[in-house]
């Protein structure tokens, strides 16, 4: 390869993706052939478009317009689509991110072309396998040429399950951007004075994962919650919730109560920045349980587990869907939190990642 470009191929689909791949891309096109894939899992504006806006990410190169449907259904779409491209492409790599369909899809299309596979947040387990998550990423995991954990948890996960080559500890893309954006965050003060909002005086909830929004018995454990709190409440529904919202007759009930205002998803800066200024959040996100404690906000996570366990030493608290824990809580005057470094030995983690990527493909 001396002499030439290596040419690498990122496949992303889904909101936690688009922020992983802004600080790479930044980074990596100087230095490599970078072509992006979206997968088209994500594909409305709020979910999608709009995150390459705000981040400065280049335009996909090629979209593969999956849209939605059953975790099978939209694996081998990916799959099939993802496939033929590849080989008209042949490049030297393939960079999957995160636990989506469109990761696992990503990852089997290239192995089975023999194309090398880069895994960025590898490592990580809630060990759930009722969490199609879980799932995506163990298999992708042990497929994957290269593993970029984000913390030493996920590389001691790793080495549980016997995987030991091509493990680097790159840290965590996801800080690295929320570093680079907090003067942004700290100028948007628009969005406080549009919603009559006071710094710190707030909660901020949000809910989209299978297992607590498919199931009825949970949705209305969510929908009580939300009624049972006693403060200013912006509630930004995810398409999948407010589908199951409406589907079962309860979004009425969230209507008629002042204290919840349910929002349309918001844009990457926006929700920041009522995370930053929010008292608490609430959630059964991955994403923003770790933007939450890196902002300094402490998180409720409504999971009985996490992936992320390091936030549990940094302001994280796991409440399953209980109100009586959360009410605990949310009761007490003020919750720790810690301030956390996102550098590796000085290093961001795009700087330790590119330069994996190209020692790897130089053969170093």
């Amino acid at each position: 390869m001396a002499g030439k470009k290596p040419l690498i191929v990122s496949l992303v689909g889904a909101r936690p993706q688009f922020i992983k791949l802004a600080p790479l891309a930044q980074r990596l096109s100087p230095k490599a052939g970078h072509i992006i894939v979206h997968s088209g899992q994500h594909y409305d504006l709020m979910m999608s478009e709009i995150f390459f806006r705000q981040l400065e990410i280049p335009d996909a190169d090629y979209n593969l317009a999956v849209g939605s449907g059953l975790h099978g259904e939209m694996t081998g779409k990916i799959m099939i689509r993802f496939e033929k491209l590849l080989q008209r492409l042949r490049p030297d790599m393939v960079l999957v991110y995160g636990d989506t369909n469109s990761t696992l899809a990503g990852a089997l299309a290239a192995a089975k072309l023999c194309i090398p596979v880069g895994h960025i947040e590898a490592g990580m387990r809630s060990y759930r396998m009722d969490m199609p998550e879980e799932i995506n990423r163990r298999l992708t995991d042990h497929i994957s040429a290269l593993l970029f954990c984000p913390t030493e948890q996920a590389i001691n996960n790793l080495k549980k399950e016997n995987i030991k080559k091509g493990i680097i500890h790159s840290g965590d893309l996801m800080y690295e951007l929320i570093e680079s954006s907090r003067n942004k965050i700290a100028a948007n003060k628009r969005l406080l004075d549009r919603y009559h909002l006071k710094h710190k005086q707030f909660l901020l909830m949000t809910m989209h994962r299978a297992g607590n929004v498919d199931d009825l018995g949970n949705l209305e454990k969510i929908v009580n919650i939300l009624l049972r709190l006693n403060m200013p409440t912006l509630f930004p529904v995810h398409p999948r919730t407010l589908k199951n919202l409406k589907k079962c007759n309860l979004i009425g009930r969230l209507k008629k109560v002042s204290h919840v205002r349910l929002l349309k998803p918001l844009a990457y800066l926006d929700n920041l920045t009522l995370i930053s200024n929010a008292r608490t959040v609430l959630t059964d996100s991955g994403g923003i349980q770790k933007e939450s404690v890196f902002l300094g906000t402490p998180c409720l996570t409504l999971r009985d587990e996490t992936e992320w366990t390091e936030t549990l030493k940094w302001g994280n608290y796991l409440v399953g869907l209980s109100i009586d824990k959360i009410q605990s809580l949310l009761n007490k005057s003020a919750l720790p939190t810690k301030a956390i470094s996102y550098k590796i030995d000085s290093k961001k983690p795009s700087e330790i990642i590119i330069s994996s990527l190209l020692g790897y493909l130089r053969g170093n």
